[in-house]
């Protein structure tokens, strides 16, 4: 996984979406009203996606399952 911030490529892609909706007749308020409705479901976005790199991941790559995260097959006593 990629872990450096791209977060200058998502402020131009945004930029671009803004003048290209300008351009093609969106008015400005139009605009303000999508961005105050995006800003919930982007922030959460943003927020989740910067939690993956810590605590939740196993070190074989492998996804966590929270039902089996406690199932570990290898050890002393175990076959």
């Amino acid at each position: 996984m990629n872990d450096k911030r791209n977060y200058g490529m998502y402020a131009l892609a945004a930029a671009i979406v803004v003048v290209g909706a300008l351009i093609v007749g969106a008015s400005l308020q139009s605009l303000v009203w999508l961005a105050l409705v995006a800003a919930c479901p982007l922030m959460m976005f943003f927020m989740m996606r910067g939690m993956r790199g810590g605590h939740g991941q196993h070190r074989d790559g492998q996804d966590e399952d929270p039902l089996r995260k406690h199932d570990h097959h290898s050890g002393p006593g175990r076959a």
